[in-house]
């Protein structure tokens, strides 16, 4: 399980103010809460690779402002989440890269409520910093003298990166096919990779250590992301995590990510 660094004082009681006036008050769950109202409980959120940064980011302000409430994350592979969910992980909330991969859990009966759509995202050319291989679109990726990453078929961002080669009518040729799409951005930032198809917003996190190829194409196929509670013991901290993702406030933090709006 992945958990993220504790925030300081000052950052948690902005946190708290901010989930105050802006979060809680225009919430689509379980009505109007303040800090305090939910009872000391830790839940457990299930969520895509993709969302480390900002679901570590949206799980600090939802405990500041609601003491005695830990939010646990758990980061992988949707497809992999979504098996360990089946096969009856303590999981509360679950959050993927698609809805396919939530309509797995839906139909094994894992979900107690329809899952609701967060944000979007679309897969982008990536390349290490000072782009050694000279890639300059899509279609480099089926150049066998270039070490190529993507994301498994089976896993959302594989699934997606499928659609956007088809549309472009690349047959690409990849040295390594990772589960999620954080491994494929490591073999970039290690330069073990020359090229790969990641999520826009697993750039912006990378920051200087990779670079974005603007390339026609990439953009063919965009993802949509669910959230549900999970368990047939749904909770009213489960819940109100999930308002507060799709709140105004939630969906800054996700904006400043770089998601697009559901």
């Amino acid at each position: 399980m992945t958990r993220r660094p504790r925030r300081g004082a000052a950052a948690a009681a902005a946190s708290v103010a901010l989930l105050t006036v802006g979060a809680l008050g225009g919430c689509s769950g379980s009505g109007a809460l303040t800090p305090g109202d939910l009872p000391a409980a830790t839940i457990t959120v299930f969520a895509a690779a993709s969302l480390t940064e900002s679901f570590e980011a949206l799980a600090a302000e939802f405990e500041a402002a609601h003491p005695g409430v830990e939010v646990a994350l758990s980061f992988g592979g949707s497809a992999t989440l979504a098996s360990q969910i089946l096969e009856g992980a303590p999981a509360d909330v679950f959050a993927s890269a698609d809805e396919a991969t939530m309509r797995r859990v839906v139909d094994g009966g894992a979900t107690a409520a329809d899952p609701q759509i967060f944000a979007t995202n679309a897969l982008t050319l990536a390349v290490p910093a000072g782009n050694p291989g000279g890639v300059t679109g899509l279609a480099d990726l089926a150049d066998p003298g270039l070490a190529i990453a993507l994301c498994a078929p089976e896993v959302p961002c594989g699934a997606t990166a499928v659609s956007v080669l088809d549309a472009a009518g690349v047959t690409a040729a990849p040295d390594t096919l990772e589960q999620d799409v954080k491994a494929v951005l490591t073999r970039l930032v290690l330069g073990e990779a020359d090229a790969g198809l990641v999520y826009r917003t697993d750039v912006i996190a990378a920051g200087d250590a990779v670079e974005q190829i603007e390339a026609e194409g990439t953009d063919a196929a965009v993802n949509a992301y669910p959230i549900a509670p999970v368990g047939a013991a749904e909770t009213a901290t489960a819940r109100e995590f999930i308002a507060f993702v799709r709140s105004d406030a939630g969906q800054g933090v996700l904006a400043d990510a770089g998601f697009g709006a559901p």
